[in-house]
C-alpha cells in the first residue's frame, strides 16, 4: 500500500509540474511524512512549499484532552504533538502551557491528579483515538476534513498561524533530510518560518526515534 501510494503521488506530482504552478502543495495521504518528502523530491520544489498535515489532528485532540483533564477552555491551552503522524508521535510537554503556565507548573497548582500518570494517560489516549475511531466508524474523516480546512485557511488568508505540519528538516532538533512534524509558521506562500524550541532530554531522544522509524518507512519506498 505504501509503495503503491508513492506510485500515486509521484505520477500526481509530474503533472502539477508540467503545469507550471507556484501553489502550495498540502499532502494528505499517510504516510503523510513519508510522502510529503516523495513529493518534495518529484517536484523539486523548496520545502516550505511543499508540506504534510502531519500532526495538526494530533495536536488538536491533544490540547481537548488537555483542556477537559485540566476542566479548562481548548483555547486557554497550548500544546503541541512533534514527529511523526503516528505510533512514534512525540508530546511535547516542555512546551506546552494553560494560560501562559508551564504545564509542570500549572500541575503543581493544581494537584488534582498524578500529574506523571495523568500525562501518560492523555498521550496513550491521543495516539489511540484514531484506532478507536475506526473501530466504530470503519475510517476518519472528519476530524482530519478539519484540520485541512485549518491548514489551508491559514495558507488562503495568511493567517501566519502556527501549526505542526510535516516538513523536510535540515538540521533543525538535530534532525537531517527527514520530514516531520514541527511548529512552524504558516502563511501564504506555506511554511514561513520554523520555531525551534527547547525539549527535554527525553522528548529531543524521543523525536530523534521517531525520524528514525521515519527514516525506515522512506527507505522501504522506492522513490
Amino acid at each position: 500500500l505504501i509503495q503503491r501510494n508513492a506510485d500515486i503521488v509521484k505520477s500526481i506530482c509530474d503533472g502539477i509540474k508540467k503545469s507550471g504552478s507556484d501553489a502550495v502543495l498540502l499532502m494528505v495521504a499517510n504516510p503523510v511524512d513519508a510522502l510529503t518528502q516523495v513529493a518534495l523530491k518529484r517536484l523539486g520544489w523548496s520545502r516550505e512549499r511543499v508540506i504534510g498535515s502531519g500532526t495538526v489532528l494530533d495536536s488538536a485532540r491533544f490540547r481537548s484532552m488537555l483542556s477537559r483533564h485540566c476542566g479548562v477552555d481548548t483555547r486557554n491551552v497550548h500544546a503541541y504533538i512533534l514527529g511523526e503522524h503516528g505510533d512514534s508521535e512525540v508530546a511535547a510537554w516542555s512546551m506546552t502551557h494553560v494560560a501562559g503556565v508551564l504545564m509542570k507548573d500549572y500541575c503543581v497548582i493544581c494537584r488534582g491528579c498524578d500529574s506523571k500518570k495523568g500525562h501518560e494517560d492523555i498521550i496513550h489516549r491521543v495516539r489511540d483515538s484514531a484506532y478507536h475511531i475506526i473501530d466504530y466508524k470503519g475510517s476518519t474523516y472528519y476530524a482530519i476534513g478539519l484540520s485541512l480546512t485549518r491548514i489551508s485557511g491559514a495558507i488562503l488568508r495568511n493567517e501566519h498561524s502556527i501549526l505542526t505540519v510535516s516538513l523536510l528538516l535540515q538540521g533543525e532538533y538535530d534532525i537531517d533530510n527527514i520530514c516531520l512534524s514541527i511548529p512552524c509558521v504558516v502563511g501564504k506562500t506555506g511554511v514561513e518560518r520554523i520555531i525551534t524550541a527547547s525539549l527535554s532530554e527525553d522528548e529531543q531522544t524521543a523525536l530523534k526515534a521517531s525520524a528514525q522509524t521515519l527514516r525506515k518507512v522512506l527507505n522501504s519506498i522506492r522513490v
